[in-house]
Formats: structure tokens, C-alpha cells, sequence
């Protein structure tokens, strides 16, 4: 029987760590050889033996890399899941592997007259424990909580080294858990109280096992710490179903990270919590991947309410599925959450699947109206408002009493995973405990006796004296406050977003995003701005939406990074714009305007009522279906807008500019914001026929001049009112004189066509030798850079490049035509020019073919010949960019040959550019 392959995302999730998953896929091309027998699946990677047993699973690699798994492994997985193994026979160390993975270990049979002695010593270890552990607990309620806090962590720390002494793990854990309480909130006494309680019924149901129920005596000793062997779980009774991985939680405790994954069983409606642990540094195994089931058995470890389990066999692969079963009301998961603790008092916390739940005001509200609150760091849980567009969802949860802590959603058809926790300062839990049990504990039986009357705890009951009934009486208050929580009523959800008009994009391409945004591409975070910019730019002039559920990260890098804003709000459609809308620093995206998603009808009243963000997507609108609309609008209110929305509503305009527009851009040109002269200014300079235009004009001919044989230049004597209000500013930069500035700003806004008589080199070569060449190469070049001519901006790079300032002869490369660019690219690598990786980076891509063969052709000299790897580092960077992606079977070619000659460290910037290269490539194939 083949193996089931695992899907891509089951192999990502071994990874220990994003950089092993990315170097991983840097080395799945140099797999030489693989194959797979029984459940292993093997192969030679860059000379290296790597296994995989997918039954465990576990791994071995030649490597020395003390990660697991190591990239190698992934690297396998990896292929195994994209494209399969071959058949062939496995060579000896894989064989030799299997057979050592199969024999069992050494060991003499058992002795159980030594088993019955290690279990009585260890019951007498305990019972003494326990024993000192109930004489410590009326202590402290005995003398008083109110100097609980100020006791320091070493109050506790002994206690709970004792514990640890006396073999009771799990109690001394409660107890070091109360050095993190006492003292720390609102309602740490409340807090406190309530532990100490539920340690007391710990200790009394401790005295009383034997007469215990053996499902609850089993409780009392799994929290006591009592260990229960592995093969002794898996030799119980087994459950038969199919399994639904509901979701994940992690846990970081320091000594040891923890994983809980619920599942639900279809059939048989049980809920399964399966935990996994790894030491620091340790990855975690997840064979078990949220959104998916699979047909399998359970045995679950003993207890009154047996939750936790093990996967003891699984009869199918794991698939994804549509929607979980089970789901319910949220009555209906009170009154289950009511019946676990009826039956585990001490649990803190359980599963809960809600149907058709909306969130509202920090809750989750069902269909009935019914709402149970969010816990903090939960409470706006912007993952589901934007998968689910405030409409009715399935959650899974775990419950506790700070709150619903969820794990994971199905919504409109998609398993979207919960997002991690934020900081909460403002949140405020309430105590649960009764005043005057609180008031008795904090001053402490001693001084002010429990006058309360004792109340029963069914067979745990154990009345020792006052201390002992005051904790007694709160922990049944406790448990009874828990089970009878009752939902909050009266809670309105938040109104759905509008529907979707233009279709989605495809799910391949989502994912790639999903990827991005995760930080899953290749090149470290620099290539992952950059990738994104790529994808949102190839998705925009596609057309079509991203998968709402990536949408807060998404707006999340929008509001780091303007450059993607652009093409980000193309394809966050109506969802992203409702979403941005409640909260604050998503709002720039209601500024960016998307064209045609406003009605042309009625613009004179959204106009006058509209938001600044409405009203600026009002005029992009017009600005492309009606102009000289788009200008009487501002004309009627220009003289009431702020200064900010002058600047902004002028800087639309740029899209159906004419002569028509110039009255009111003069007008702005007396504007006392520096900001709304400035877009004035540009606009004008860009538009032919202008006043302004004509003005400079009039300017620089009185300034210069050709009779055909000498040129004259005469340059303005001082600034007046009609130049500074035309942008000439007052201030030279450093070393430039008052005179040579003024000629060089004259030059710089008059129009390029003014200069008649000669073309633009013939200018150039006039002024070349002239006592004023630097302010007239200066203006001409900025004259050049702000009106885009490349002819201009070619004439003065070909003769006079080392005369111009360092930033202006850069501006005028970004002028040159992109093969005009590529050549002197090519140029000046073959020449070794070390203006060449400048005007690479500068070179928007794709790269013509002349240049990405010439870069290829540098690249594979400096790996074999450079000392230093930075600059071959620096050069794949920004190769990876902007070279085309077909050149990724070329690149990945070039880095086998060099792993087979060179350095490993000059092989990676290789291999790096090749996997890049590749990831572009299927990007842009997705999105086609």
C-alpha cells in the first residue's frame, strides 16, 4: 500500500524555526537520490543520508546540525509532498536505521515485589506531603492573606520544593503558580483564595482515595503529579472516529513549551486534548494539523472526565474539512462546560465549538442573542472580523473564567486560525469569590474567626476547624460560580460588511501571500518587502481580491510601508475598507482612493457631507470620468478646506490635467501653506501652455542667450516678489553662490522646449567650458528629472555626468528608458565599473536579457575568484528582484556546479538567488 503524501503545510509545520524551513527550500533542488520503504521515506541531499519515519515521526541526517529536523530532512519532506519518491531499494543505512528503530529494547523481566515496594514508598513520600502541604494551607488563611504578598517568592518556593521532595509535581506546581498571583492586580487576594482552595479539596480528596469513586481517585492523583505510563494509556479501551483537529495553543513555561490540540470526534461528540512537550530549543512534533481530520483511534488517560488522549492508530490520511461538527449554541456549551465541572472541579478551563457566532462589544454573540465575553488579549479578534466580515461563524474555543479564548474559525467556507494574543492593559477581571469570605480570609481565622456555616462538598468534604471550612466554603463557591455561569445578554454584534462585487483571486495566490505576510519567502525580511511589493503590484493589474482572512496583516504592513498602499487597496475591496474603518491606524486606507468605487450621482451633496477620505476618493473618481466637475466641486469650497485638504484634494489632479485647471492652480500659488504651493508648482510645471511656464520662459531667455556663435549668460541679479511666488527659493545649498542659484532655479522651471536653436546635446556641448556650465547643467538636469525627458537627461549623462551633484546624476539615471539603463548596467559590469551595482538597483526589472546575462556572468566570477562574499551577496539580492524569473533554472544550475568547487559560503548567495528566483517565478505564474 503507498504512502498517503502529506500535504505541504503538515511538512512546514516540523519546522523548528522559519530560517530552517527557508533553508530547506533552498536545498530541496540538490536531492540527488530518494526513495521510500514502509512508512520511511529517504534520500542523499548535498551528500548527506537523510530518513524519515512518518509512523513516529522520526528523523535521522548525516549532518551535524543539531536542529530537529534538520533542513536536510525538511528538504526530503518537502519533495516527497510536491512530487513523490521513487521505488527504488533503500541503500544500507537506511535499512540498518529501520531495523534499530524496530528492535525492541533491552531489558529483565519485571519484578514486582521492587514495582509494589517504589509504589508504596512513593504513596508514604506523598502522603507526608500532603499532610504538611494541608498544615501550610490553613496557615496561611489562618494568620491572614493580607501579608501573603509580602512573604516573597521563597514562602512558596519552600513549600514547593518539599512537594517536589515528596513526589508530588503537579501540587508543587499550584503552589509555585501562587508566587505569580499574591500581589499582582486588582483581585490578586480573590485569585489567591481561590487556589489555596482548590489545593485544600486537592488534599482532601487525597486523605479520602480509597473510598473515591476510581474515575475521580484517578483526577485527585493525575493533579497530585502521580505519573500514568504511556504504554498503559495506549493498553486501555480505544475510541473509534473520525477526528476533527479543532485548533492549537501554545505555551511557553520556560523549562518546557507545551502545545494543547482539541480535537472532536464526529461520531461520537468527545472532545480530545492531545499535548505535546519539548524542551528549550526543541522543536515540537506536529503530526496533528488544525483544519483537518483523519479516521483513527483514541485512548484517553483516566479521570471523571476524561479529556486528555493519546492517537493510539489512524486508519486514513488527514484531510481538510469543510465545517466541524458539533457545534452549538452557546447554552448548550454552558451546560457542557457545567457538566465537566460537576465532575472535575479542578479544571480551570475546556473546549467549546459555538455555531454561528458574531462578534459584538468583546463577545462572541450566537443567534439567540445569547454572548459570552472575549479574554483579554482576545477581546478584538481582528483574524475573525475580517475572514468573517461580521457574519456568522463556527469558533472553537477554550473556555475558562477569564474568558473565550479561541483557537480557530470556519467562516464562508475557509479554516482560518485564530491570531495570537495582544497586550491588554485596560482589561479587568471581577472577582469570584463572596465579599465576606474574602474579608475573613485576608485579615485570617486567627484574629477574626469563620462564622460562616460549612458547606458540603460532596464525598471531599473534610471539616478540620475554621481554616479548613473557610477554604472549603470556597472552593464549592468557586466551582459553583464557574459551573453557573450564565451568558450575557443584551450584547449587539457588529454590522456586516458589505458584499463583494469584483471576484476573488485564485487560492494559490492567497497562499503565496499567506506565505509573505508569515514570513515564508526566500531572502530575509529586505526580499520579503520587496516580494510583497511584487505580488500586491502583479495582483493589482490582475484584478481580483485577496482571501479576506490575511487582510489585518495585510493592512498591518500597509501602515508600515505607503510604498504598497497603492496597490494594496486594489485588492483589499469592500472588506478591507469596512475593516479599516474601526480601527484607527488602518484608516489610511479609506484615503486611498479606489477609482470607480464611488456612484457619480449625487456628488454635489457626498461633497458637502462627506469624510476628508470620501471626499478625496470623490475626486480621484471625477478626476478620471470628469475633470473639469472634479475642479468646480474643490472651486466651491476651496476657500473653506483645510490647509492639509488643499494639499491633498490638489495633488489628484494630475490625472486629466488642461488649461482649465490653471486658474485655480494659480490661485493656489498665493496659498500661505508651503504644501499647497508646492502641488501647485508641480502640477504646473508639468502642464504646456501654462502662465507659469510662459513666465520662466521670459526668465531664462533674458538670463541666456545664443547668437549662434557665443553664448551669454546674464543670470538674475536678486530674488523679487514674482520669483519666490513661482517656487524660486532664497537659499543656495553650500558652495553655490547667490547668482549661480537664482540661474540654476530659472533654468530648472522653464520648459524644456524653450531652448530652441539646438538639440539637447548640442546645449550641453555650448555650455560645456562656459564660466556658468554648473548652474545651467544643474537646471537643465532638474528641468529634465521634474518634466521626465529622457533625451535631455541622455545628453547630460553622455558628456557632463561628473559635473553634476551626486543625487541630481542619479535622479537623471531614473529618467534613462529601462534599456537605455540596462546597457550601461552591463556596461559598467563588464568593465568592473563600481558605479554598477548603483545603477543595477536602480533598474526597475525585469532585466532585459543582455543585462541578467551579464549579471549571471559576474555573479559566477566573483563565487569562484572574489575574497570577500558581500559584494556577491549584495549582487544576487538584487538580482533575486529584478532579473527575470526564468533565470532560475540558469541560477540553480550555476549553484551545483559551484557547491561542487567553491566554498560553502559563496555557494549560498547562489542558491539563495536561484530559490528566489523560482519563488517569483511561481508567484507571478499564480497570478496569471
Amino acid at each position: 500500500m503507498g504512502l498517503e503524501r502529506w500535504s505541504t503545510a503538515q511538512v512546514e509545520a516540523l519546522a523548528p524555526d522559519a530560517s530552517s524551513l527557508r533553508n530547506a527550500r533552498g536545498v530541496t533542488s540538490q536531492i540527488t537520490s530518494s526513495g521510500r520503504i514502509d512508512d520511511i521515506v529517504w534520500g542523499v541531499c548535498r551528500g548527506y543520508q537523510v530518513a524519515a519515519d512518518l509512523a513516529g515521526p522520526a528523523f535521522t541526517c548525516s549532518c551535524p546540525s543539531r536542529k530537529i529536523p534538520c533542513k536536510h530532512v525538511l528538504a526530503l519532506l518537502l519533495r516527497w509532498s510536491s512530487d513523490g519518491v521513487s521505488d527504488r531499494a533503500a541503500p544500507l543505512f537506511v535499512t540498518a536505521w529501520q531495523t534499530a528503530r524496530a528492535r525492541p529494547a533491552r531489558s529483565g523481566p519485571p519484578d514486582p515485589v521492587a514495582a509494589a515496594k517504589r509504589a508504596q514508598d512513593r504513596a508514604e513520600r506523598v502522603a507526608g506531603g500532603m499532610a504538611e502541604l494541608r498544615r501550610w494551607l490553613d496557615d496561611q488563611v489562618s494568620q491572614g492573606l493580607a501579608s501573603f504578598a509580602r512573604n516573597g517568592r521563597q514562602a512558596f518556593e519552600s513549600m514547593a520544593a518539599r512537594l517536589v521532595d515528596a513526589q508530588a509535581p503537579g501540587a508543587a506546581s499550584a503552589v509555585r503558580r501562587l508566587a505569580g498571583v499574591a500581589g499582582a492586580g486588582p483581585h490578586w487576594a480573590d485569585r489567591v483564595l481561590g487556589e489555596l482552595a482548590l489545593l485544600r479539596l486537592l488534599v482532601d480528596g487525597h486523605a479520602r482515595l480509597a473510598e473515591l469513586d476510581p474515575a475521580l481517585a484517578a483526577t485527585v492523583r493525575s493533579r497530585i503529579g502521580f505519573p500514568t505510563a504511556t504504554d498503559d494509556v495506549l493498553a486501555g479501551p480505544r475510541l473509534t472516529d473520525r477526528w476533527q483537529v479543532l485548533g492549537q495553543v501554545e505555551f511557553d513555561e520556560g523549562a518546557l513549551t507545551t502545545r494543547r490540540t482539541w480535537l472532536h470526534g464526529t461520531g461520537s461528540d468527545r472532545f480530545a486534548l492531545v499535548l505535546a512537550f519539548a524542551a528549550p530549543g526543541q522543536p515540537l512534533v506536529s503530526d496533528l494539523v488544525p483544519g483537518t481530520e483523519f479516521r483513527g483511534d483514541l485512548c484517553f488517560y483516566p479521570g471523571s472526565a476524561p479529556l486528555r488522549a493519546l492517537v493510539a492508530d489512524r486508519a486514513s490520511a488527514a484531510e481538510p474539512f469543510g465545517s466541524p461538527s458539533g457545534a452549538g449554541s452557546i447554552k448548550a456549551a454552558l451546560s457542557r462546560w457545567a457538566g465537566l465541572l460537576s465532575t472535575e472541579p479542578f479544571r480551570y478551563d475546556g473546549p467549546m465549538l459555538l455555531s454561528g457566532v458574531r462578534f459584538g462589544e468583546g463577545c462572541l454573540v450566537d443567534e439567540e442573542g445569547s454572548a459570552l465575553p472575549l479574554a483579554p488579549g482576545h477581546r478584538e479578534p481582528w483574524w475573525l472580523l475580517a475572514a468573517a466580515g461580521g457574519r456568522p461563524a463556527d469558533v472553537a474555543a477554550e473556555w475558562s473564567p477569564a474568558g473565550l479564548r479561541p483557537l480557530a474559525a470556519w467562516a464562508g467556507g475557509d479554516f482560518v486560525v485564530a491570531g495570537g494574543p495582544v497586550p491588554d492593559p485596560g482589561a479587568r477581571g471581577e472577582p469570584e469569590l463572596p465579599a465576606e469570605l474574602l474579608a475573613a480570609a485576608l485579615v485570617g481565622t486567627a484574629r477574626r474567626p469563620w462564622a460562616g456555616e460549612s458547606v458540603a462538598a460532596g464525598s471531599l468534604r473534610i471539616s478540620l476547624g475554621a481554616p479548613a471550612e473557610l477554604l472549603e466554603a470556597a472552593a464549592v463557591a468557586l466551582v459553583s460560580r464557574r459551573a453557573g455561569v450564565e451568558p450575557v445578554a443584551g450584547r449587539q454584534p457588529v454590522s456586516a460588511a458589505p458584499e463583494e462585487v469584483v471576484p476573488a483571486l485564485p487560492g494559490a495566490a492567497s497562499l503565496r501571500l499567506a506565505r509573505i505576510l508569515a514570513g515564508g519567502a526566500p531572502g530575509g525580511g529586505h526580499l520579503e518587502q520587496e516580494l510583497l511589493t511584487q505580488w500586491l503590484d502583479a495582483a493589482a493589474a490582475r484584478g481580483g481580491l485577496v482571501r479576506p482572512a490575511l487582510l489585518p496583516a495585510l493592512l498591518d504592513a500597509g501602515r508600515r510601508n505607503t510604498t504598497i498602499r497603492g496597490s494594496l487597496a486594489q485588492v483589499a475591496g469592500a472588506r478591507g475598507v469596512w475593516l479599516a474603518g474601526q480601527r484607527g491606524d488602518w484608516r489610511w486606507l479609506l484615503d486611498e482612493a479606489v477609482p470607480g468605487s464611488l456612484p457619480l450621482s449625487g456628488v454635489g451633496d457626498e461633497w458637502r457631507t462627506g469624510t476628508g477620505s470620501v471626499r478625496l476618493n470623490l475626486l480621484v473618481t471625477l478626476r478620471r470620468a470628469s475633470p473639469d466637475r472634479a475642479r468646480e466641486l474643490l472651486e466651491s469650497t476651496w476657500d473653506q478646506e483645510s490647509s492639509d485638504d488643499r494639499a491633498r484634494f490638489l495633488q489628484t489632479f494630475g490625472t486629466g490635467l488642461s488649461l482649465r485647471d490653471e486658474p485655480l492652480l494659480e490661485r493656489a500659488l498665493d496659498d500661505r501653506r508651503k504644501e499647497v504651493r508646492e502641488s501647485a508648482l508641480d502640477l504646473l510645471r508639468g502642464l504646456p501652455g501654462a502662465a507659469l511656464g510662459v513666465r520662466m520662459a521670459a526668465r531664462a531667455q533674458a538670463a541666456v542667450r545664443w547668437d549662434g556663435y557665443r553664448l551669454t549668460v546674464e543670470p538674475p541679479e536678486e530674488i523679487d516678489t514674482g520669483l519666490r511666488r513661482d517656487g524660486v527659493s532664497a537659499a543656495p545649498p553650500r558652495g553655490v553662490g547667490a547668482g549661480a542659484w537664482l540661474l540654476e532655479e530659472v533654468v530648472a522651471g522653464t520648459p524644456l522646449d524653450t531652448w530652441t536653436g539646438l538639440d539637447a546635446a548640442g546645449w550641453v556641448g555650448v555650455a560645456r567650458g562656459h564660466d556658468w556650465v554648473n548652474p545651467l547643467l544643474h537646471g537643465w538636469a532638474k528641468a529634465a528629472i521634474s518634466r521626465r525627458d529622457p533625451v535631455w537627461a541622455a545628453a547630460l549623462l553622455a558628456s557632463d555626468a561628473a559635473a553634476l551633484r551626486e543625487s541630481v546624476r542619479w535622479d537623471l539615471h531614473l529618467v534613462l528608458p529601462a534599456g537605455q539603463l540596462a546597457r550601461l548596467a552591463a556596461e559598467a559590469l563588464r568593465t568592473e565599473d563600481g558605479a554598477a551595482h548603483r545603477l543595477l538597483s536602480l533598474h526597475p526589472g525585469p532585466w532585459p536579457d543582455r543585462l541578467a546575462v551579464a549579471v549571471l556572468e559576474t555573479v559566477a566570477a566573483r563565487a569562484r575568484t572574489d575574497r570577500h562574499t558581500w559584494q556577491l551577496g549584495e549582487l544576487c539580492r538584487t538580482a533575486a528582484l529584478a532579473m527575470p524569473p526564468d533565470y532560475a533554472d540558469l541560477a540553480g544550475r550555476l549553484a551545483a556546479e559551484l557547491d561542487q568547487s567553491v566554498d560553502p559560503s559563496r555557494v549560498r548567495p547562489v542558491a539563495d538567488l536561484a530559490r528566489t528566483l523560482t519563488f517569483r517565478h511561481e508567484m507571478l505564474q499564480e497570478l496569471q
